[in-house]
């Protein structure tokens, strides 16, 4: 397969008329590089308190309105033993950067859920290298830090107080540590260019991250950016294809905000070079309170109703835990 310049990424990104064939190509990239097989991963959203104030995000410190909650640490291993009755190898505990959940609290919910044997994804944002080793040396498996832009212009715009090199670092440490890195970007941010998404793909590239979340940005009402246009599915579409050909046996999800941009959003993701879902097995009511964004799908994506869509674009449910499974 060629390798993909700078320059040929951005006519991919920019040609909407031969969008279809993009998707299509990707489609096969993933069906040859990593099969057909769909990894499930339980997401566990659980707390929206949040130290940070990124312009784009719902739970951001500054939003007065969000009604914040925080779980437990028992309602929290409850939730991932749940998850693992359902059937699921990979819980994902994400929440806002919330520091009441320090180094040693942390340590005791992944010994804990660990015993229910499944694989653990923290996504819980920026900490120190002694927190990532204590965290990996408890059992976590994988971390997920998206970087959204390597604009770090735009970067420190959107996210004010933040420093983008930190960021950077913090991946470079996940990734030392032995973690499963997954990482990411928004598509359609405020002043963001094709040409800086193509350098966004490159990174993710170079970095070497095992799994790779497109999303676009969606304005949420009660935020700095709440008049701004957003991103579009098409754009995230053919960003996320470009993302497996340039990294053709990496995870890939299909996520939620795409659906939130089009009813069969996810499933259009599938068939254009995705092959991850991360269903949420939060309360309907915990989940209406993690709101990033706005039109967050809260209901019609249950495990039957997965299977069956699975099934109908000719596609299985991975039974394993659906790691990243380099090929040279």
């Amino acid at each position: 397969m060629e390798v993909l310049s700078k320059s040929k990424i951005i006519a991919l990104l920019s040609d909407e008329k031969n969008e279809q064939q993009l998707w299509q190509q990707a489609d096969k990239v993933r069906q040859e590089n990593v099969g057909d097989e769909i990894h499930l991963r339980g997401l566990i959203e659980f707390s929206n308190i949040c130290r940070n104030n990124c312009l784009y995000c719902g739970i951001r410190k500054g939003n007065r309105f969000a009604l914040r909650y925080r779980m437990s640490e028992e309602e929290l291993i409850l939730t991932v033993k749940k998850a693992s009755q359902m059937g699921f190898k990979t819980v994902v505990l994400q929440s806002g950067e919330d520091l009441y959940y320090d180094q040693a609290r942390f340590c005791r919910i992944i010994e804990a859920i660990k015993k229910f044997d499944i694989a653990v994804t923290l996504s819980i944002g920026e900490r120190t290298y002694e927190e990532y080793k204590s965290f990996r040396e408890a059992g976590a498996d994988r971390y997920l830090m998206r970087i959204e832009t390597t604009d770090k212009d735009l970067y420190h715009k959107l996210d004010p107080n933040m420093s983008w090199q930190h960021r950077y670092e913090c991946l470079l440490m996940i990734k030392e540590l032995g973690y499963e890195l997954g990482s990411g970007i928004m598509v359609g941010l405020p002043e963001q260019s094709i040409e800086s998404i193509a350098e966004d793909l490159l990174f993710l590239r170079e970095i070497g991250v095992d799994m790779a979340g497109i999303g676009p940005f969606i304005p949420h009402p009660q935020t700095p950016l709440a008049k701004e246009q957003g991103g579009t599915l098409a754009l995230s579409l053919r960003t996320m294809a470009v993302m497996r050909l340039l990294m053709p046996d990496i995870n890939i999800p299909a996520t939620t905000a795409m659906e939130s941009l089009h009813p069969e959003g996810r499933i259009q993701a599938l068939q254009a070079g995705a092959n991850v879902v991360m269903p949420n097995v939060n309360s309907s009511e915990y989940m209406k309170l993690y709101e990033l964004y706005p039109n967050k799908p809260i209901e019609g994506f249950s495990q039957s109703d997965i299977a069956k869509k699975i099934e109908n674009i000719g596609r299985t449910i991975g039974k394993g835990y659906g790691s990243h499974k380099h090929k040279e």
